[in-house]
């Protein structure tokens, strides 16, 4: 590990020489890339330089324990060099871990109502809400894609983006089944009911991106249904795709044309299918379904709501917090940092 922290330093080093060279500029592109890579560089160097300086220090140190005047004193410094070092050590190899590739991208997120009727939209609006003020505090925008309410004010599904740097390695965490448990607005003799949403989160791909023959995709246009005045009602602006060779269906009516909802949907179609490849790889590569912390599986239970109880527990790390109404109000961090610890923990052992 040391020889490949090594080699970063020194890779490090010329590329901060070449940014010094007055024709660096001189190609924009190739410009940018190498900035991108001294910049996903920096930590790991920066950690790896510390390291070193807590090995001289605990050198220093055993060095002038010989002297009796010094040792009390050294074998404090050694040992604070000590402790220093070995979580350095540990921060390091979570720097190497290989990346995932997709971190760095936004993300199309799709909620649907699960078991559990009326309650389950209005559960899935709550969910909705929920990473809408996650991706606020974020500094992240939301575009919609599709978003049919129910009379009551909850929600079928929603599709849209979460547009911003990073989103996909905060939220890929999110994916699975989410059980609410709390009483209905419905329900008027106060018995808690049970109900479900699912929560889909891929990285978003351009069109580009994957491979897409014009000829295996039919297109449908039809009216937007939902609030939104006259024009909803008119003009069949809404887009709906349909992948043949693998029966994927995306559809969205949140623009006003036709153009730009059917750009919409080749986004969201070739998220899909990149997922559908991904899945496909792991599948033949390892014959196992890929890890609960981690990007998660749809038909999983991942999160219990309990509403009575002010309680949100994660199952796949078997954490609980008593603040549900911070929970619902988008202050998820805590949530996804455990996962993300967990999925870290993981790679670690797998690594070894």
């Amino acid at each position: 590990m040391l020889d490949k922290l090594r080699a970063v330093e020194n890779r490090y080093e010329e590329l901060c020489f070449k940014m010094e060279q007055p024709d660096f500029y001189n190609d924009p592109k190739k410009a940018a890339a190498l900035l991108r890579e001294k910049n996903d560089m920096e930590p790991v160097v920066e950690t790896y330089r510390a390291y070193n300086r807590a090995c001289q220090d605990m050198a220093d140190a055993q060095e002038l324990m010989s002297d009796p005047d010094m040792k009390e004193f050294c074998q404090e410094s050694f040992q604070e060099a000590k402790e220093a070092k070995e979580k350095l050590f540990k921060e390091l190899q979570i720097l190497l871990l290989p990346k995932d590739p997709n971190d760095e991208k936004s993300v199309i997120v799709e909620i649907r109502g699960g078991v559990g009727g009326e309650e389950s939209a209005l559960f899935a609006h709550s969910l909705f809400r929920m990473y809408s003020m996650y991706a606020a505090k974020m500094g992240w925008r939301i575009e919609l894609l599709n978003y049919n309410e129910t009379e009551l004010g909850g929600v079928k599904e929603a599709d849209f983006i979460v547009d911003g740097r990073g989103a996909y390695s905060r939220l890929k965490y999110e994916s699975g089944v989410h059980r609410v448990q709390r009483v209905p607005e419905t329900e008027s003799g106060g018995r808690v009911h049970t109900s479900t949403a699912t929560v889909a989160v891929l990285p978003e791909m351009e069109e580009a991106s994957v491979q897409i023959n014009p000829a295996d995709i039919e297109m449908q246009v039809y009216r937007a249904s939902g609030a939104g005045g006259q024009h909803v009602n008119k003009t069949s602006s809404a887009v709906r795709l349909i992948h043949k060779p693998s029966g994927i269906v995306v559809a969205c009516q949140e623009e006003r044309s036709q153009v730009q909802n059917r750009e919409k949907c080749m986004r969201m179609l070739a998220s899909k299918l990149y997922e559908m490849e991904q899945e496909r790889i792991e599948s033949e590569h390892t014959g196992l379904r890929r890890s609960q912390v981690g990007t998660g599986m749809r038909n999983e239970r991942i999160r219990t709501y309990n509403f009575p109880q002010g309680r949100v527990t994660d199952h796949r790390v078997n954490l609980t917090l008593y603040k549900i109404d911070a929970v619902m109000d988008g202050a998820i961090d805590e949530i996804i940092d455990a996962l993300a610890t967990a999925d870290q923990a993981e790679k670690l052992k797998n690594a070894q």
